[in-house]
């Protein structure tokens, strides 16, 4: 089969589209026939985590299909079924943290940038009917780490406010769907005028150049929730415009893990900082039925070949999307 995989050499530069042999389902297991999958940011880091000496490693944690084999002991999937790739593996039910072992599909254990992947049976998840193989392929990751990060985590309620820096990537997407969906108001920043407009368009009610004093574009309002992805370069600019007893949730940083806070305005604010990443299976049905329920879809920036995975990645690298690129794999 063929496959956009990673070997002996550290970085993007190890990363090679050849043949690797068609996976066989275990005890548990199916197989699905990928017809789509998605990148997320994380495919940028995989290869620098994978060592070069380890055996060839599939890229890639979304993807949607046909399950065209099952292993022994599978009850609930059925060849032919239309699935999506759930990525969390062993993390079942909603808890405060991830269960010992939670590993994430795409590493250590091969990925969805292929032409089949064997998953366990629980990692299968219906399609939602009303997506296209697309957007089915590019949707699992970032909308559920949106989804907990939004609600299981900041409990964001109908009326409450929330601010999103960098609100035009993969999860902003979906942050800004969700939380209009919820009723709440969305203001997001950005670089580009381009994606302000777009985000706009998405339902944003403020879209804020990210190079400007938010305080004075904000007219001095604070918001309830700000959800943060983007690390160093924002979090304290975001920490800045939320209200007294407000929730920091951050998922993500993209431009460095180290952020100086200055406790005595922290605790002064009683302010609330959580942590969040990814999300349980529970979190993920419930974020399939709330977003059917609220016709929430991916927004497909660019699409390509398994072939074209050069362009794919250096589109990604370049963080010029605004929203999803994906992998289209021929039947």
């Amino acid at each position: 089969m063929k496959a956009v995989f990673h070997e002996k050499e550290q970085g993007l530069k190890g990363l090679h589209y050849g043949d690797m042999d068609v996976p066989e389902p275990g005890q548990g297991e199916v197989r699905i026939k990928l017809k789509s999958a998605g990148l997320n940011h994380r495919d940028l880091f995989v290869p620098g985590r994978h060592k070069p000496e380890d055996p060839a490693l599939i890229l890639g944690s979304d993807g949607a299909g046909i399950v065209d084999a099952v292993g022994e002991g599978v009850g609930k999937v059925e060849t032919g079924d239309a699935v999506i790739v759930n990525p969390s593996l062993g993390w079942q039910k909603n808890s405060d943290v991830p269960p010992e072992g939670f590993d994430i599909v795409g590493l250590p254990g091969h990925g969805t940038f292929a032409e089949y992947i064997v998953v366990p049976e629980e990692n299968a998840v219906p399609k939602p009917e009303y997506l296209t193989w697309e957007e089915a392929g590019a949707f699992a990751l970032s909308a559920m780490t949106a989804y907990r990060a939004l609600f299981s985590r900041a409990g964001l309620k109908e009326g409450m406010s929330v601010l999103i820096p960098g609100g035009t990537g993969g999860a902003g997407i979906y942050l800004i769907q969700f939380a209009k969906a919820k009723g709440a108001t969305v203001y997001i920043t950005s670089r580009s005028e381009e994606k302000r407009k777009k985000a706009l368009d998405l339902g944003a009610d403020f879209a804020l150049d990210s190079e400007t004093d938010w305080d004075d574009a904000m007219d001095g309002k604070k918001v309830d929730v700000v959800i943060e992805s983007v690390g160093a370069a924002t979090f304290n600019k975001a920490l800045d415009q939320l209200r007294r007893g407000g929730t920091l949730v951050a998922f993500g940083a993209s431009t460095g893990d180290t952020v100086e806070l200055n406790l005595r305005k922290f605790f002064y604010g009683q302010f609330n900082l959580l942590g969040s990443t990814m999300a349980s299976t529970e979190e993920l049905h419930q974020m399939l039925e709330f977003s059917e329920r609220h016709q929430i879809r991916p927004i497909i920036d660019q699409a390509h070949p398994l072939s074209g995975y050069k362009d794919a990645f250096d589109y990604l690298e370049s963080a010029d999307m605004m929203g999803k690129i994906a992998f289209t794999l021929d039947e």
